[in-house]
């Protein structure tokens, strides 16, 4: 009888085309990257195996570098089995890296960081990009998106700009350690990297920076936000098919 082997904990990194899933997190219809991918990892092991996300990205958001964990045993190494699990998802998911990982190793819990990229197209985008940035037509205050984003950076309070949801946290104050505004013709990015980041948080203060350059808000307004703690109209959701997960920090 050959001997068992022990289940090992493999940590991976995905990206997504989230274009036509329902978000990353697991939910009744099936159709989300969790799970087709624990679909594949089940037909693999024959049994059900659940898959720990680092965090969840909503309907329409992509990824470069999700991370997943999940254990299981395996004698074959690490590509053999990044390979087997590759075969069964579609081109629009690609498991980019798995490896071995500590016993105690967790994709969520471990996380000391993530970089977010939002991307924004000041004119209409291209049939190619769509699906992957924001199409504004309009142009916007550069001065003043600045003085805003300078107000943003640092450690606050950001339950002003989260979803409106009926998540409870320990607490809402996160340290947003970088905020870039990057602009190269109509193409415009915010990068965002923090120690965390509320329900919606990445979208919602773009949504923000995009009406203080309309002439909606100013810096002056998004720092009593910040203080306040109350969400007005004005601090807008911006839509799912420009945000990109980039990197989880550990």
């Amino acid at each position: 009888m050959a001997p068992k082997i022990k289940p090992t904990r493999w940590k991976c990194v995905v990206a997504y085309d989230g274009t036509t899933f329902h978000g990353w997190q697991s939910q009744e219809g099936g159709n989300t990257v969790q799970d087709l991918i624990e679909r594949q990892i089940n037909t693999i092991f024959g049994r059900p195996i659940r898959i720990e996300g680092s965090g969840r990205t909503d309907s329409g958001v992509h990824a470069h570098a999700q991370v997943f964990h999940f254990d299981a045993p395996w004698a074959h190494g690490a590509e053999k089995l990044r390979k087997a699990l590759q075969t069964g998802l579609p081109r629009s998911i690609c498991l980019k890296q798995l490896r071995r990982a500590r016993p105690d190793f967790h994709a969520r819990f471990d996380a000391k960081g993530k970089v977010y990229r939002y991307h924004l197209n000041l004119g209409q985008a291209d049939p190619f990009e769509v699906n992957y940035s924001w199409s504004l037509n309009r142009d916007l205050d550069w001065p003043a998106v600045l003085a805003a984003a300078k107000v943003l950076r640092g450690q606050h309070d950001f339950w002003a700009f989260s979803g409106e949801n009926d998540r409870t946290y320990e607490t809402t104050v996160r340290d947003l350690r970088r905020l870039e505004v990057k602009r190269r013709g109509p193409r415009v990015t915010f990068t965002f990297e923090a120690d965390g980041f509320l329900y919606k948080m990445v979208r919602s203060l773009t949504g923000a920076l995009v009406n203080v350059g309309l002439g909606k808000l100013t810096a002056a307004e998004i720092a009593a936000l910040l203080k306040s703690r109350r969400r007005i109209a004005t601090v807008v959701t911006a839509p799912p098919q420009g945000l990109f997960m980039v990197k989880v920090i550990y």
